[in-house]
């Protein structure tokens, strides 16, 4: 398992079982810690059972953001209720360390399987991440942002592209 990957694991274990977050380890890479926006996804069996993040920075370092977005998936994914500790054990874990988001020229400048993507209209934002299984075209990207961001089939949006660097 990847290093991010385990700290998003260690961060819910310990939050799960205790309800306290866990210390920054002495061990971090280097290359968590500069400030980043990141994504922790939680799955079991395979479905997603929780999924937060950033798109940028709010912690000092990707690592302290990965520890703060791992527990707000287990816990405070609107989508899905708490984990409980049975479910510890069949929990796997991804993270996404976010590239800083460039200006998308429109859809031809949008590769689903390469590019996350977001949309932007009126302080309204929705965010997908790349290479999500179903979502193949970048008109299907778009439509799954507007929707996550409340944004009208018709409503002018300012589109933005960035690459992950995905740890499982």
């Amino acid at each position: 398992m990847e290093y991010e990957a385990d700290l998003a694991r260690q961060a819910v274990e310990a939050f799960v079982q205790s309800g306290k977050r866990i210390e920054m380890p002495a061990d971090v890479p280097q290359r968590l810690l500069e400030p980043a926006g990141v994504f922790v996804s939680l799955k079991e069996a395979g479905r997603l059972r929780g999924c937060i993040g950033t798109i940028g920075a709010t912690e000092p370092s990707a690592a302290a953001e990965i520890i703060s977005s791992a527990i707000l998936a287990a816990s405070q994914d609107p989508r899905f209720s708490p984990v409980e500790p049975t479910e510890l054990s069949e929990l796997s874990y991804s993270v996404d360390v976010l590239g800083k988001p460039e200006a998308a020229t429109g859809p031809e400048s949008l590769d689903p399987k390469r590019y996350g993507c977001i949309v932007e209209c009126d302080g309204r934002r929705g965010l997908l991440l790349p290479d999500i299984e179903g979502i193949d075209t970048p008109a299907e990207q778009i439509a799954v942002c507007r929707q996550k961001g409340g944004i009208g089939p018709d409503e002018p949006v300012n589109l933005y592209r960035f690459t992950v660097k995905r740890r499982l």
